[in-house]
């Protein structure tokens, strides 16, 4: 025969087992003035004796639910395992809880996320490269505090961290450069969206390398793959751009990520890093440092950008009126072993 499910603990059993009132319960749960040492500490004995589990439910109705959720466009970009640890870094000491969802890159998916998250009374949303509408974003904020990560421009809705990606993008162009290449192509992501175009990091480093080759007086050496910022999109990237009737000597991939793929297309063609093509990526991931793979990447410091989110989204649920902040980090770039000066035979 089943066993009937277990009562959930209410306020009111660490009341009675305390024997306190649900007041003096509710003050030392808020951790509000007028709850002395020793109400709290028999509070706090029977909430352990008790096991008593606050409902979050319950809390969100009295107001806050202590819980932020993170958006994130896919779970297997190490990239965003770096701005986690930022974002719980932050929150380490404070009494809310991080609750992440994969947004899997497309819009209809993003809006799910996003409503379920407002629907469980969320505090604040850290949406992390949402590809939503700028309206939506704006609609979103204006109910829920929210800081973008990832998108560039203002708005007066929501607070947002970027890194400068036209001159991420120029770091490597610039260090490429210097080795001797000419024919530096790059491997970008597809953006269907004209209007968010401007806004999205993808966009912002695929002009910043076009302004580099440029100044660099290489305007015609300019060669672009435009796939997608995933493994995948890399590989048949690096397969584009080997197929030229005159290959790149070295390739600048959008991502980490994207670097991954291109090296296995670069593998496969029986090509090698960096003796035959120099290879660069972006995020500086902890895939970037690995040794077998070595890879010369940027580095925005995703550690740093959820640091610096959550502590905006702590501020914007603190005063929900205050003027919103933009923050945009200045990248470095870390050389590694898959770039490397092109020999003389390589140069014409």
């Amino acid at each position: 025969m089943d066993k009937p499910a277990t009562r959930r603990v209410t306020i009111v059993d660490v009341a009675r087992h305390a024997q306190v009132s649900t007041t003096a319960v509710s003050k030392v749960l808020r951790n509000a003035y007028g709850a002395s040492p020793a109400m709290r500490e028999k509070v706090q004995q029977a909430i352990a004796d008790l096991g008593y589990r606050p409902s979050a439910a319950a809390r969100g109705l009295r107001g806050q639910t202590y819980t932020i959720g993170v958006m994130l466009p896919e779970l297997r970009n190490l990239f965003f395992a770096d701005i986690l640890d930022g974002i719980t870094a932050q929150l380490g000491d404070s009494d809310y809880q991080v609750l992440l969802a994969p947004g899997c890159n497309g819009e209809k998916a993003e809006a799910r996320v996003i409503d379920a998250m407002i629907d469980r009374s969320m505090d604040g949303l850290v949406l992390i490269a949402p590809v939503s509408a700028k309206s939506r974003l704006n609609e979103v904020a204006r109910s829920v505090p929210t800081v973008v990560v990832g998108r560039h421009g203002s708005s007066p809705a929501y607070d947002s961290v970027t890194d400068d990606d036209i001159a991420g993008a120029a770091l490597v162009v610039d260090h490429l450069v210097s080795l001797g290449h000419r024919r530096i192509a790059h491997i970008e992501h597809h953006e269907t969206d004209r209007v968010r175009l401007a806004e999205m990091p993808n966009a912002q480093r695929a002009r910043g390398y076009r302004e580099a080759m440029i100044t660099h007086g290489l305007e015609e050496e300019v060669d672009i793959a435009s796939t997608s910022y995933t493994q995948q999109g890399g590989y048949l990237g690096a397969q584009q751009l080997l197929a030229r009737p005159v290959r790149p000597t070295a390739i600048f991939a959008g991502a980490d990520v994207v670097a991954l793929g291109a090296l296995e297309a670069i593998t496969e063609a029986g090509l090698t890093v960096p003796g035959d093509i120099s290879l660069a990526g972006y995020d500086n991931s902890a895939l970037a440092a690995l040794g077998p793979i070595s890879l010369t990447s940027v580095d925005q410091d995703g550690r740093q950008m959820g640091a610096n989110a959550a502590r905006l989204l702590i501020d914007r649920i603190g005063d929900r009126d205050r003027r919103t902040a933009q923050i945009k980090l200045s990248p470095t770039l870390v050389v590694r072993r898959t770039t490397t000066a092109i020999d003389a035979g390589h140069r014409s």
